[in-house]
């Protein structure tokens, strides 16, 4: 097939890896949607009857090696935490085994509730998995990351929510706030974390049978040292995935004893909320920002389930370390929805 036919939407740099690293011609391809990152991902068909009979093509236009997928997923693979294969690469472009596009995300809107609570726990699951592997390097979250989110609150929320642009006073709270929370955080052990542990990065890959399907990895490059909290903040507190309380409560009670560090109750809870309060708030900084600064607007339904999230957080917190209580303040002050730019009348539709 001619490379500028329509049926082949990916750049022509992939289709001159794939024949080289496959040998085989590819016979259509297509665009899959995009998130919030600037990477880009093409499902491609490829001829004949062999296998693979299609894959996923990973184009990084920032291409560097800190966005590499290997080693990471190499690593992941030899901890035995499933990921998907690969057939090869050239700069800035990754080949893929296909998994298919069912996400825990899509699973989760239509299961049953027994369902829901046996793949949530076949995700939690990974985590020890995960944690079982040393971290390739000592960097990771920090106080300097932490507070890049307080940043991201200031300019990017404060002044949607607040109507004008943060005061000194509130300013000093939130980065006070994310100091203490990054305070706590480093004093305790650090793991291997996946970094954006979220159902959406979870796909029920297709198998022989339904028996040997499994729940598996996707967008690993991020994967830092954190602490053995971070992941399960993101899959549980997931604002695109809502969960009952209970159900929560319930995946951290099974989970936390199989923790490598096996980290007390209170602790446990003390650095998951804590954590909560910062990541939460980059998600809804991050979903603000996406409609303000792109015309992004896909994510603003989800920024409602976040800030119930952060209140929820905030307050625990609060009521544990009274320090954080002008913060939780703050935060249950806010509006919801927080009005986002474009459409004030009706600030979180699609």
């Amino acid at each position: 097939m001619d490379r500028s036919s329509p049926a082949l939407s990916c750049p022509p740099a992939v289709l001159e890896l794939v024949e080289s690293a496959l040998g085989r011609r590819v016979i259509a391809s297509e665009a899959i949607p995009p998130g919030l990152d600037v990477r880009l991902f093409y499902r491609i068909r490829l001829e004949g009857d062999g296998s693979p009979s299609s894959l996923v093509a990973r184009v990084d236009p920032r291409a560097n090696p800190a966005s590499d997928l290997e080693p990471i997923r190499a690593l992941f693979a030899a901890g035995g935490v499933p990921v998907p294969a690969r057939y090869g690469d050239a700069p800035g472009i990754e080949l893929l085994e296909d998994l298919g596009s069912e996400s825990l995300e899509a699973l989760a809107h239509r299961a049953s509730p027994e369902r829901l609570e046996s793949l949530y726990a076949e995700a939690c699951s990974l985590v020890p998995r995960i944690q079982s592997i040393a971290p390739p390097s000592p960097d990771g979250w920090d106080a300097a990351l932490v507070a890049s989110k307080a940043q991201k609150w200031i300019d990017w929320v404060l002044p949607l929510a607040l109507g004008r642009p943060a005061g000194d006073d509130e300013c000093a709270l939130v980065k006070s706030t994310f100091a203490f929370i990054a305070e706590i955080g480093l004093a305790g052990p650090r793991r291997l974390a996946h970094r954006d542990f979220k159902a959406a990065n979870l796909l029920w890959a297709p198998a022989a049978s339904e028996e040997t399907r499994q729940l598996t990895l996707i967008d690993l490059q991020g994967a830092f040292a954190a602490p053995p909290e971070y992941d399960l903040v993101c899959l549980l507190r997931d604002s695109q995935v809502p969960l009952a309380e209970a159900a929560i409560e319930s995946q951290l009670r099974r989970i936390r004893p199989e923790l490598p560090d096996r980290p007390s109750d209170d602790e446990f809870h003390r650095r998951f909320d804590l954590i909560t309060v910062s990541r939460v708030a980059k998600d809804i900084a991050h979903y603000l920002h996406a409609a303000s600064a792109r015309g992004d607007r896909r994510y603003l339904p989800f920024v409602s389930t976040g800030l119930a999230h952060l209140q929820g957080a905030s307050q625990r917190a609060a009521e544990r370390d009274r320090e954080l209580a002008p913060w939780a303040e703050l935060v249950a002050e806010l509006p919801r929805p927080i009005p986002a730019p474009g459409n004030r009348r009706d600030p979180e539709a699609p």
